[in-house]
């Protein structure tokens, strides 16, 4: 199997390593655990919320927006949330098809759940199909040799095709085997994955931030939703994003725990403007 080369480096050590968990065995590294637990109390909070008791329906439209919103905004279209709910025609310039491409996977992550477990390669191509639908014969398939992999934000050497051919199938693989590893500790690596990789030829970093919730949600963690962890990586910021992510990149412990916990935070912020959300409602502010 072919692993992330993060996860082989901190893990595969052993001659054990290829029957091992790596996923699980990254969560024992110094601070993950600490991220977890905290990750934990502020998603209990945001579904403690009395609000969360009668309109929680209302809570997961505004986290999709405001997650749209923030992904959107580290890949160069940070617009102000009123804008989004302003506009109604996305096609315009580069920013504006960039958010709407962020808008429509922010919707489409919800009806990909029940894949993801037994396909994952299978949403990544649907996720691809939905950003970027004006691409006719690049949508939907990993780039080939010689073809871009546009992520503006990201400044690191593109993988080959082959290697990203072989690097997703290792993650595919780690996906459905499953792992006894947290949420968090999954969803880190499916991102930070996908970021390294840059598979298709545009978008790469908004299907990475989608699959990050898609694995957030689907584990359980935030089944409603409502804990976007894209608002809280636009709220930390690129610089210290991209410091994370060298960090994964990086294949050390050191690196890959600092990358886990920065995702870590990043949910809890998310967490926390849902429960902002749920005390407006509160209050009949919004």
């Amino acid at each position: 199997m072919g692993f992330p080369p993060g996860v082989r480096s901190v893990v595969l050590m052993s001659t054990t390593g290829a029957t091992a968990d790596p996923l699980a065995a990254l969560g024992s590294l110094p601070g993950v655990a600490e991220s977890v637990e905290s990750v934990r109390k502020a998603v209990d909070r945001v579904y403690g919320h009395r609000v969360m008791r009668r309109r929680s329906n209302e809570i997961t439209s505004e986290a999709a927006l405001r997650g749209a919103r923030g992904s959107a905004a580290l890949s160069g279209a940070d617009w102000a949330l009123e804008e989004v709910r302003r506009r109604t025609d996305f096609s315009g310039d580069d920013e504006a098809r960039v958010m709407g491409a962020a808008l429509r996977l922010s919707v489409e992550a919800g009806q990909l759940l029940s894949i993801w477990r037994q396909s994952p390669l299978r949403v990544l191509a649907r996720l691809h199909l939905v950003a970027a639908a004006d691409k006719a014969d690049q949508v939907g398939r990993p780039r080939q040799q010689g073809e871009p992999g546009d992520e503006p934000l990201i400044g690191q050497p593109l993988p080959s095709a082959a290697e990203v051919s072989g690097r997703l199938e290792g993650l595919s693989e780690l996906i459905i085997a499953g792992s006894s590893a947290p949420a968090l500790v999954t969803a880190a690596v499916v991102h930070g994955e996908l970021l390294a990789l840059r598979p298709f030829v545009s978008h790469n970093g908004l299907i990475a931030r989608t699959a990050e919730r898609i694995v957030l949600v689907g584990s359980g963690l935030d089944p409603k939703s409502v804990c976007p962890a894209e608002v809280g990586h636009a709220e930390l910021g690129r610089a210290a994003y991209l410091t994370a992510f060298e960090g994964y990149l990086s294949g050390t412990a050191e690196g890959m725990a600092a990358w886990i916990a920065h995702c870590g935070r990043a949910v809890e912020l998310g967490a926390r403007e849902s429960t902002a959300v749920c005390e407006a409602l509160q209050r009949g502010a919004a």
